[in-house]
């Protein structure tokens, strides 16, 4: 499916392009601004590398419209277009001087982003055929996840909670600090902010049980065993229609190796904090046309 940064993002990323060419040029370019002639222009090809989902292309035009309002840029793939090595996705023309100075910081973000979208496509490729979707977390790069997070959905998966303020999730930290039972937190919650999506997580078959019991839309299987996953959605089946109804999601050192065995139990959801925290960036260029 292809993807486009709504204005939304744009506008996010229009203020990081602003901080990502103060970091990187400062005072200003020592080489490129000794060497090349801004009266010149030249043309740039951005080129994959290495197989891989596109993903946050549109950077291309944010970065080099701040360094070069005259620049232009062509596309010949959009985000979310699975690429192969030696595909051009993309053609810049700026001034020499702008060209240099923005390359960097252009292949930083596009090289993240695109990186978290291929881990996605992979996971979401072993997955298929079955009934589970694959999310992502909130463990992001700080200041990056609206982009990191669109990464992900730019490669298959699905977006969980954006933050703490979107929809409620119980964890164990909040039972020990607060001193109630997993039912009582989850009624207490319910009555609190009756419409928001609730996310409960268990760490035991017992807990999943309470938890569906009391209402939880989502019950979380943290580190739970193959076993002890079928075991709980073999329980949600002998219940009433409303505990029927509550999605059971997989979470805790999913790999590419057991995510298909996992998403096989029966469960709609499996999270993975590995898309965003530890995708490696996918081998990007951005050389001038000779």
């Amino acid at each position: 499916m292809r993807h486009y940064m709504d204005d939304t993002l744009l506008m996010l990323a229009d203020k990081w392009a602003e901080f990502a060419l103060h970091e990187d040029l400062g005072a200003g370019d020592l080489t490129g601004g000794t060497l090349l002639d801004p009266q010149k222009r030249a043309l740039a090809e951005l080129k994959v590398k290495r197989d891989g989902v596109l993903a946050g292309v549109q950077w291309l035009e944010v970065i080099f419209h701040k360094l070069d309002p005259d620049a232009e840029v062509t596309y010949e793939a959009v985000d979310g277009d699975r690429l192969r090595q030696g595909a051009i996705a993309a053609r810049v023309s700026a001034s020499q001087p702008a060209l240099v100075a923005g390359e960097r910081s252009a292949l930083n973000l596009i090289q993240r982003l695109s990186g978290v979208a291929t881990l996605t496509g992979r996971f979401v490729d072993l997955v298929e055929g079955t009934r589970a979707m694959i999310f992502d977390t909130r463990k992001t790069t700080p200041g990056l996840r609206a982009f990191e997070k669109y990464a992900v959905s730019c490669g298959g998966g699905a977006n969980h909670r954006m933050g703490l303020y979107d929809e409620m999730m119980i964890k164990e930290n909040h039972l020990r600090l607060s001193g109630l039972s997993l039912g009582d937190a989850i009624r207490r919650l319910r009555e609190k902010h009756p419409g928001k999506r609730l996310t409960a997580e268990a760490e035991s078959i017992e807990q999943a049980q309470a938890a569906m019991q009391a209402g939880a839309d989502i019950v979380m299987l943290d580190d739970f065993s193959l076993d002890d996953i079928r075991a709980v959605v073999k329980l949600r089946g002998t219940k009433d229609e409303d505990v029927k109804k509550c999605q059971l999601e997989i979470s805790g050192g999913v790999t590419l190796d057991t995510v298909k065995p996992y998403a096989e139990t029966g469960v709609e959801r499996i999270s993975i904090g590995a898309l965003t925290h530890s995708a490696p960036a996918l081998d990007l260029s951005l050389k001038v046309v000779t």
